[in-house]
């Protein structure tokens, strides 16, 4: 048995065992190991969770607590303000060392600093670590040593770059006395009544294990085209791995990893390989620039469009979120989104074009809407991707782009499968009409049983309507 003091392994957005490299440096120190998760719902600053990314946090954290179980161990639950808890549990379990993997989000990473100085000033050792990400967000600049604003340069870079390898699971676990904690059923993380998660659960298996079932599923069985087909959301040619990054149950190192071991085996097309990294990289970029400048989950990154004329109208906000908007790839979108947590992400950039250009509803509203629904909410792809469609981001799409949503409904759900799936009362409209059922004949309604106004609404703005307006809105910051 040994005699050092325990070593603390805090865990935050990293429910993991396996690549977790805090607690690999925590077991190859001999301490005996104490694992620590700590709701902080009460530290200034810090955003609390949407509903969605609470239910999947409770599924997550009883799925860590069993794996750590099973290793003989117990995960530690504390509520209250981090750096109060962690002090509390450092002197009561006579902690000698506490390891941890970076935050990188300005809040979390402020309290993180402040803890670390205050185990400096009681002589306790910390150990903080890079995990999150594929490259810290220090380590990729332009040759002026300046941040990248600019995803295709950032992109070359960063890509250009060496990985770490891998980190095992380690094979043998030595665990401290663990001190008192909080029963997880007492955080309610999961809502009451009504309880709306049925089609969450239904959906999604939250946990390390469930992680890697559903990245051999994609890789094995969805994974083919994916170049060409992850844009189709009728098709299962998306990985569906976004919750399980956010959570940390997989790490990004791992998913390149197993990209790679397929591709070396030929089981997965060098093009597709190439599409879903630069995905990966996209997520790295938005994180790189929240870290680099913090505050752009809230604000525009490019100022000048401070001055743009948002309206504001809560029956054109509700309807979107309702998904009765008239424009059936949307609505199909934004219902996906509430019974599943989860939307496309083709279909998340059209309903953004919907609220953002022919709403002309603020950015904010619909990262909001998008925090509270979805169980991979995250704050820099979701702030980043909603300012990219605005067009006030750092690689912001043209501001001029309107997406026509009937348009891209026919394009991308041509056979109108995915309409019909969260549309049922379109569900029997012909591939012709489905996208666009106010300009069907009306023979052509009644035999579908569709009454437009009653069993489906028109559209709660014409598409050229909306998008000269919003041509005029930002023609005027412009001149």
């Amino acid at each position: 048995m040994t005699t050092a003091r325990p070593a603390l392994v805090w865990f935050r957005d990293d429910l993991r065992l396996a690549d977790h490299p805090a607690l690999a440096a925590a077991t190859a120190s001999g301490r005996p190991l104490v694992a620590l998760y700590v709701l902080d719902e009460m530290s200034p600053d810090l955003r609390p969770l949407g509903g969605a990314a609470r239910w999947w946090l409770g599924e997550a954290l009883a799925m860590l607590g069993e794996d750590i179980a099973r290793a003989g161990g117990e995960l530690v639950l504390r509520r209250g303000p981090a750096r109060e808890v962690v002090a509390d549990l450092v002197a009561e379990a006579g902690i000698g060392a506490v390891y941890w993997n970076h935050r990188h989000l300005a809040p979390a990473a402020a309290i993180d600093n402040r803890i670390a100085e205050d185990l400096a000033a009681t002589g306790i050792e910390h150990h903080g670590f890079p995990a999150a990400l594929l490259h810290d967000p220090d380590a990729v600049r332009t040759k002026g040593g300046t941040p990248f604003r600019m995803f295709t340069p950032f992109h070359r870079a960063a890509s250009a770059g060496p990985l770490r390898a891998v980190l095992p699971k380690p094979v043998r676990f030595v665990w401290a006395e663990p001190p008192r904690g909080d029963h997880l059923a007492d955080w309610a993380l999961a809502p009451g009544k009504p309880d709306w998660t049925g089609g969450l659960r239904a959906t999604w298996t939250p946990g390390e294990a469930g992680a890697h079932r559903q990245l051999g599923a994609f890789l094995a069985e969805g994974f083919a085209g994916y170049a060409t087909t992850r844009d189709r959301p009728d098709l299962p040619g998306t990985s569906r791995l976004s919750p399980f990054l956010r959570f940390g149950h997989l790490s990004p190192h791992q998913v390149v990893a197993a990209l790679h071991r397929a591709r070396e085996a030929g089981s997965a097309p060098p093009a597709d390989v190439a599409a879903f990294e630069r995905q990966l990289w996209w997520r790295e970029f938005a994180w790189h620039l929240l870290a680099h400048f913090p505050g752009i989950e809230r604000r525009n990154v490019q100022p000048r469009f401070d001055a743009l004329r948002w309206r504001h109208d809560d029956a054109f906000l509700a309807a979107w979120q309702q998904g009765c908007t008239g424009y059936p790839i949307v609505d199909a979108g934004m219902r996906q989104l509430w019974q599943t947590g989860w939307m496309h992400n083709r279909v998340r950039m059209v309903s953004a074009s919907l609220l953002v250009k022919h709403g002309l509803i603020h950015w904010n509203a619909g990262e909001a809407w998008f925090w509270d629904t979805l169980v991979d909410a995250d704050a820099a792809n979701n702030a980043m991707n909603w300012q990219w469609v605005a067009g006030t981001g750092a690689d912001a799409a043209p501001y001029l782009r309107v997406f026509n949503p009937v348009l891209q409904g026919r394009r991308f759900d041509p056979d109108g499968a995915y309409i019909r799936a969260f549309v049922p009362e379109l569900a029997r409209l012909s591939p012709n009409a489905i996208h666009a059922p106010w300009q069907a004949e009306a023979a052509v309604l009644d035999a579908a049983g569709v009454t437009l106004g009653v069993t489906y609404p028109h559209p709660i703005i014409g598409h050229e309507v909306g998008r000269e307006r919003a041509l005029r809105a930002y023609a005027a910051i412009r001149d």
